[in-house]
């Protein structure tokens, strides 16, 4: 399987003391099968730091390597009330020291929308059973 990480710059060797902390499935090296995705989140790292040229490094998957017992996947896939609060729990992991200790996160991914119903259910504006019903009818990338 081929992945895609799109950036601002060069990614000669994963390193994951560079990922930013807080995103929805923590500090981690973020891949799509999605090429154009991450096409797109290298022009936005290029709009926001304002740095660079938008860069889209592909990566070869042996998709077997999820079965390796060693290692710790947690998979979602599609928005379910654990996956909400996964997301919310990295979110605010600089705040409460949550850390998953998995290896390997795959799931759908929040957009915009998504950070703005997740807002919602913080503010206790809506119940986790209506976050997850709204989140189900979006359209979400992995």
């Amino acid at each position: 399987m081929t992945l895609y990480h799109g950036s601002n710059v060069t990614i000669d060797t994963i390193k994951l003391d560079k990922c930013s902390p807080n995103k929805d499935f923590g500090r981690g090296f973020y891949l799509t099968d999605i090429e154009e995705q991450a096409i797109q989140m290298a022009s936005r790292r290029v709009r926001i730091s304002g740095k660079g040229e938008p860069v889209v490094s592909a990566y070869i998957f042996d998709e077997n390597l999820l079965d390796d017992a060693g290692l710790r996947v947690k998979i979602f896939d599609a928005p379910s009330e654990e996956w909400a609060l996964f997301v919310l729990a990295n979110r605010e992991a600089a705040n409460t020291g949550y850390y998953h200790g998995y290896d390997v996160v795959i799931g759908p991914v929040a957009d915009d929308g998504v950070a703005f119903q997740l807002e919602r259910y913080v503010r206790r504006l809506i119940s986790l059973e209506t976050l997850v019903e709204e989140l189900t009818y979006r359209k979400l990338n992995k």
